[in-house]
């Protein structure tokens, strides 16, 4: 990860409402129908040899109800008899029974080391379906929630290892062929790690591509890439391109290298351990900063290039490729930048920094191949900046400027049990990470898909509030958007210990959550009020109002799946699937 870009998520000032005034409970009903399953959900319960927590986040919370984002209110899930079963929704008061669209061919209680069956909707016509005990099906169905036009037929069937469940896929066209790449998840036992749970977490990326021979059409695996971690993600999911990963993860991933890779591998190390020496050194003040290159002995003045812009610089000798060349970790003045040649021919760059005072962690963005040179005086003065923070005591004086953090201050809500999480998107050519985010506390708490065509958005806790955030890979610019908040959600669903899982509307017209029973809540956006009501308290009139609403479904089995579009939510237990009408349509 060492010449990955550290980027941050920028959020929206103006999607972030700094005078939200809370949820109030609302006593409005809602519409709840329910249908009875012909047959059971496919459940799989956790084996005895299952039991870390990295076993019960990707398995035994595991969402068994499948939202098809392609069409409106169109969800599938796996009975006990291996049938796909399908229910599209145009009319509440007019609900089909689920029907059978596709049969897994495999007999499911047939293999002892089964998980649950998993799918994803590559793209409006093209499914990728796991039976849970190893085998992937590439599915070709037609117009998908239409009984005239929806067909699933196998192209692709093979067997690939240990069991897994699918995280993700996209479908896209690459040389004048179809592909598809789907994400593979598998926990799977590490004989090597003899102080930790015993287990390592796989993310196996799959590359499927249609081969034309004669008039023969016929679909093959041209690439497979494994990434290893110890920690289930958060978050997975392959941009529509095909050309990298994103993934949010407490603990790091990275690819694991045929041997022919790892002797290159190990040659390069050799090679780099060979060049100790940095290529530059660099000092700093509030005002500037010095650089300082060793030249070689035939260098002279008129061989030497240097250009400076405000974010840029390049450093050319002779006619060799760029001796320095990047973007500057700030901006600088360019105009009174200045260079000299040593008589210790050495080169030394002034650079005057636009922004005094500003400390930069880097000179150039993404380069390591300088040494920093902290000046002693710097050193202590940061130590005694930094003074306040530590103490013997607890709060020894609360009332001088900068008190030191207190922690009987914080609530149960505030503790962030992975405080390590980070994003990190990963180049399919090169699997190296071109762009890590350090998420710190800002907690992971769900993902939504708002257009199909883009990768799966995702909601992390910024403070009390939760913001979605839409990746954009193709926009290196702008590769996180901030596309909508919920506010104080953040906080309210760290209240929800039951909770099971989370859920927004595509439209952020609502976010809601459920409990392992019954219990749904369901948080609306604001809206204008119809009729005039004041805050007593500071005696003005209150505009809009945000509202909380409870869902308590009659059902005795634990849920299983729980999914949400624009109009409804969609919950699943072992023997029912029950639909709650939210929003009206337009």
């Amino acid at each position: 990860m060492a010449g990955a870009a550290h980027c941050s998520l920028q959020a929206k000032r103006l999607l972030l409402d700094p005078k939200f005034e809370g949820y109030k409970l609302s006593l409005e009903p809602l519409a709840c129908y329910q249908l009875g399953l012909d047959a059971a959900v496919a459940e799989v319960q956790l084996r005895d040899d299952q039991y870390t927590l990295d076993h019960m986040r990707a398995f035994g919370m595991y969402n068994y109800l499948h939202l098809d984002s392609w069409y409106q209110d169109n969800v599938y899930y796996v009975d006990q008899f291996g049938r796909v079963m399908n229910l599209s929704v145009t009319l509440d008061t007019a609900l089909q029974k689920p029907r059978e669209v596709f049969r897994l061919p495999t007999e499911l209680t047939a293999c002892d080391n089964r998980l649950c069956a998993s799918m994803h909707f590559s793209s409006s016509t093209w499914v990728t379906l796991s039976d849970g005990t190893g085998r992937l099906y590439l599915i070709k169905s037609g117009k998908r929630g239409s009984s005239a036009s929806e067909k699933w037929e196998i192209v692709f069937n093979e067997e690939l290892g240990s069991p897994f469940i699918i995280a993700h896929s996209v479908s896209f066209v690459k040389s004048d062929a179809h592909s598809l790449a789907v994400l593979l998840l598998r926990v799977e036992k590490d004989e090597l790690d003899t102080k930790g749970s015993g287990f390592h977490v796989t993310l196996e990326w799959v590359t499927i591509a249609e081969r034309k021979e004669g008039g023969d059409h016929r679909y093959e695996i041209i690439k497979r890439r494994v990434l290893q971690g110890k920690s289930v993600p958060h978050y997975a999911a392959i941009e529509p391109s095909g050309d990298g990963l994103m993934v949010v993860s407490h603990k790091p991933f990275t690819f694991m290298h045929s041997e022919s890779d790892r002797l290159e591998e190990n040659d390069d190390a050799k090679v780099s351990n060979e060049k100790k020496d940095p290529l530059y050194y660099w000092q700093q003040t509030e005002d500037d900063v010095t650089v300082t290159v060793h030249l070689p002995q035939d260098i002279t003045r008129d061989d030497i290039k240097i250009r400076f812009s405000p974010d840029n610089i390049c450093v050319t000798l002779k006619d060799q490729p760029p001796l320095m060349e990047g973007k500057l970790y700030s901006s600088v003045d360019h105009e009174s930048c200045t260079w000299i040649i040593r008589e210790d021919k050495s080169l030394e760059i002034s650079l005057i920094k636009k922004n005094e005072g500003c400390r930069w962690p880097e000179l150039i963005i993404g380069d390591t191949r300088g040494e920093f040179i902290m000046d002693p005086s710097q050193c202590s003065e940061i130590a005694e900046s930094l003074m306040h923070l530590t103490s013997e005591v607890m709060n020894p004086n609360p009332e001088k400027e900068n008190p030191p953090c207190n922690a009987q201050e914080l609530e149960e809500c505030d503790a962030f049990l992975e405080d390590g999480a980070s994003l990190c998107r990963f180049d399919g050519d090169t699997l190296k990470v071109t762009h890590i985010i350090n998420l710190g506390s800002n907690q992971y708490l769900f993902s939504v898909v708002v257009n199909p065509k883009e990768m799966p958005c995702f909601c992390l806790r910024h403070d009390v509030d939760a913001l979605l955030w839409q990746p954009h890979s193709d926009q290196p610019e702008n590769m996180w958007e901030h596309i909508a908040t919920f506010n104080a959600l953040g906080y309210v669903q760290a209240s929800k210990q039951d909770k099971k899982f989370m859920a927004c509307a595509p439209d952020y017209s609502y976010a809601a959550l459920c409990e392992c029973l019954r219990r749904v809540f369901i948080y609306r956006q604001p809206t204008p009020l119809a009729t005039v009501l004041y805050n007593r308290k500071e005696g003005r009139q209150v505009g809009q109002v945000a509202k909380q609403l409870l869902a308590t479904l009659e059902a005795n089995d634990p849920i299983l799946g729980f999914q949400a579009t624009s109009e409804r939510l969609f919950v699943l237990t072992t023997k029912t699937l029950f639909l709650i009408k939210v929003n009206s349509g337009n």
